[in-house]
């Protein structure tokens, strides 16, 4: 019989995440030798070191473990896109910084990444992508803007500047990882920035004058 979440102890717990934080890993390191699609569970398991049935208990299959592990690190990949407001001495160079890091964590995995957001895909991993990035954008807009608290992604209302640029980002993070990363994280970070700069309508950019 099937604990509920509310039943579980903090031991349990720390078990699961270990448990799927084992497998998650185990499945990064076999993307980088070979495509998701040619991925089994007994590959995930044997190179995790756990049986099929402790797989199971977590998945049910490569896939949904991949889009588990993908979001997990996107999430962390987003926070790291940079602020539009001011406050540091060299805010081109730091947002530019920020951005290079981003593109080198996908670069890191791409197969995995490219798996997930290309043609046969998972629409719930780019949806994810895009959901965040919207909020990313917009709460950043506002902090620079007034100062307001952030918004939990689910709650941020329609905002068509944000969703665009996100969708933006999105765009050219997927292209780049479909051709197999043909320009280098810098050269990425370079390229965006300007445009990126540009799409977050910020009343006050960096170097404007204080009114």
């Amino acid at each position: 019989m099937a604990t509920t979440k509310d039943s579980r102890t903090p031991s349990v717990d720390r078990r699961v995440l270990r448990t799927q934080a084992t497998l998650a890993r185990a499945l990064l390191a076999l993307v980088e030798e070979r495509e998701l699609s040619r991925i089994s569970v007994s590959d995930v398991a044997e190179r995790a070191g756990v049986s099929r049935t402790a797989f199971y208990d977590h998945y049910r299959d490569v896939h949904e473990l991949a889009e588990a592990a993908s979001t997990a690190m996107i999430d962390g990949l987003i926070r790291s896109l940079p602020s539009p407001g001011p406050g540091s001495a060299d805010p081109e160079r730091e947002a530019t910084r920020s951005l290079e890091a981003f593109f080198a964590s996908l670069a890191e995995h791409a197969g995995l990444y490219r798996s997930l957001l290309g043609p046969q895909g998972s629409a719930r991993v780019a949806d994810h992508i895009r959901r965040r990035l919207t909020a990313a954008v917009h709460n950043r807009v506002r902090q620079a803007n007034d100062g307001t608290a952030p918004a939990d992604p689910l709650d941020i209302p329609h905002d068509v500047q944000a969703a665009f640029t996100a969708g933006a980002i999105f765009g050219v993070a997927a292209d780049w990882l479909q051709r197999e990363c043909p320009e280098p994280p810098a050269r990425m970070a370079a390229l965006t920035w300007p445009l990126f700069h540009a799409l977050y309508g910020v009343v006050n950019p960096p170097g404007a004058a204080a009114s």
